[in-house]
C-alpha cells in the first residue's frame, strides 16, 4: 500500500486519534489532505471536531474526579490556577470555549474546568460548540495552506535528492579537509 492508500483507508480515524490531545497539528494536516483531494473536508472537520471533543471531555472528567488532587501537586503554580479558576466561574462560556485556543491550556484547560464543579451540562454544549469552531478554524487554514504547500509537495522527491547530494559534497569535503590535516600533522612530526 502506498502512503495515498493509507491516507484514504485510515485517515479519518487517525484525525480522530491525534486530535484527542494536541490536535493542531494534526487537524492543519488534515486539511492539508482535504486539498489534496485524499480525503472529504467536511468530514475531516467532523473528525477532528469529535477527536477534540472526546480528549476534552475525557480530560474533564478527570478533572472533575481528581483535579483537587492533581492541581494541589502544582504549588508553585497555586497563583496560576486560583486565576484560571476565577475566569472559569465568571466566563464560564468564553473560558471553555476559549481553553482550546489559548496556548498552554488544551491539556490542562479541561482539567481545571473539571476541578472547577462546572457542571457536566453545561460543559458538553460548550466542548461540542467549542470543538466545531476549533475544527472549521484550523481544517480551513490547513487546507488554504495545502494550496501553498501543494506545489512543494509534487516536488518533494526533486528535494530530497538535492538534499542527498549536498550531504554527500559537504561529508566528502569534511572528510578530504580531515586527510589534509592528519596528513601535514604526520608530515611535522
Amino acid at each position: 500500500m502506498d502512503i495515498n492508500s493509507l491516507i484514504e483507508h485510515y485517515g479519518y480515524a487517525a484525525l480522530v486519534v491525534g486530535s484527542m490531545a494536541e490536535g493542531e497539528t494534526i487537524t492543519l494536516l488534515g486539511g492539508v489532505v482535504a486539498h489534496q483531494g485524499l480525503l472529504k473536508f467536511p468530514l475531516v472537520v467532523i473528525s477532528v471536531a469529535l477527536g477534540g471533543m472526546i480528549g476534552d471531555q475525557l480530560l474533564y472528567l478527570v478533572g472533575r474526579r481528581f483535579g483537587g488532587t492533581l492541581l494541589a501537586r502544582f504549588k508553585k503554580h497555586q497563583k496560576k490556577i486560583t486565576k484560571a479558576q476565577k475566569l472559569i466561574n465568571r466566563h464560564p462560556y468564553l473560558f471553555v470555549i476559549g481553553s482550546r485556543f489559548m496556548y498552554g491550556f488544551r491539556i490542562i484547560g479541561p482539567i481545571l474546568i473539571g476541578a472547577s464543579r462546572l457542571p457536566p451540562k453545561i460543559f458538553l454544549p460548550l466542548n461540542i460548540v467549542g470543538a466545531l469552531i476549533w475544527a472549521i478554524l484550523f481544517t480551513s487554514l490547513g487546507y488554504v495552506g495545502g494550496e501553498v504547500i501543494a506545489p512543494w509537495l509534487h516536488t518533494l522527491n526533486q528535494h530530497v535528492k538535492h538534499w542527498i547530494w549536498l550531504v554527500i559534497v559537504v561529508a566528502l569535503v569534511w572528510l578530504a579537509r580531515y586527510w589534509f590535516k592528519r596528513r601535514e600533522s604526520k608530515e611535522a612530526d
